[in-house]
């Protein structure tokens, strides 16, 4: 039987267990990573990106901007920022993925996707393993990775929403943004079923529209897939946001007063942002999404 300074001993020990369980657990899974995907151009995406990324770090977040919509990035443009480097200096080998970061507004950190380079465009498999190595390190520097994609369900992007366990969808209410976009919930929920997707309708003349189009995809959905996304919210077209863009600053940023302004904090608290974590390291799901 165990006298109390043998307890007192043997109780301290398995609390030091159990907080070297939690460091070691973190240590493993690291960031929360979000992806924001688009079924087609011009939907507002990386607009959406930029200012969750900004909002998020003003809370106080690590946070990591990724643009994915490699060979075509416009990230940088939108937050006035002059990377040295890319992802494709990072794939060449020239610079770690740390190396090629760059600082933004609030903190913020933006790896760009580089703008013309043709194996971004289309990469091979071995290459998106190389690369998705390369940025597994940061996942252990950021408590937030959002990954903006390019339009579509291209190669890379398909391999990223087998990885994650979170994906924001952004569409406009024209049908064939809605269309496009269901498409690429249709292939995130094929290549991983317990992916939780929240829908953006972006760039609406009013609510009365934003609900219909959230109607005409939420029917769908259920109609020929048997389930559908949740619905985060509607952000109005509002003259702040180009504006904002000519500016080079984030809407938060140069007009937090607008309505955009007000629905992208709105869009930014959507909850499972907050819970956006995986069992194993993300770009090592990732990388096995590509055998």
């Amino acid at each position: 039987m165990l006298n109390r300074f043998q307890f007192a001993r043997l109780r301290s020990f398995r609390r030091a267990a159990h907080l070297q369980e939690q460091v070691t657990r973190r240590q493993t899974v690291g960031a929360r990573v979000v992806c924001v995907a688009s079924g087609k151009g011009g939907t507002g995406k990386s607009v959406v990106a930029t200012n969750l990324a900004l909002h998020r770090a003003r809370m106080g977040e690590r946070v990591l901007l990724v643009d994915f919509d490699a060979g075509l990035a416009n990230a940088h443009l939108l937050l006035a920022l002059a990377p040295a480097h890319d992802l494709g200096h990072v794939l060449e080998g020239r610079v770690s993925a740390r190396e090629a970061l760059v600082e933004g507004p609030s903190g913020l950190r933006l790896l760009s996707g580089g703008v013309g380079r043709q194996t971004l465009i289309d990469p091979t498999r071995r290459e998106l393993d190389r690369l998705f190595k390369a940025l597994r390190p940061l996942e252990e520097d950021f408590d937030l990775i959002l990954i903006d994609h390019g339009a579509g369900v291209g190669y890379s992007t398909v391999a990223h929403l087998a990885a994650t366990s979170t994906l924001l969808l952004v569409t406009n209410h024209e049908v064939t943004a809605l269309s496009d976009g269901y498409a690429v919930y249709k292939r995130a929920t094929a290549v991983n079923p317990t992916i939780r997707v929240g829908l953006v309708v972006n760039r609406v003349p009013d609510q009365r529209l934003a609900e219909a189009a959230w109607d005409r995809f939420r029917g769908a959905a259920v109609r020929f897939l048997g389930h559908h996304p949740e619905y985060v919210g509607w952000i109005p077209a509002d003259p702040a946001v180009p504006q904002s863009v000519q500016r080079r600053e984030p809407v938060l940023q140069s007009f937090p007063d607008s309505s955009a302004a007000q629905a992208l904090r709105r869009v930014a608290a959507w909850a499972p942002i907050d819970h956006a974590r995986t069992a194993s390291a993300f770009y090592e799901r990732a990388r096995r999404a590509l055998r």
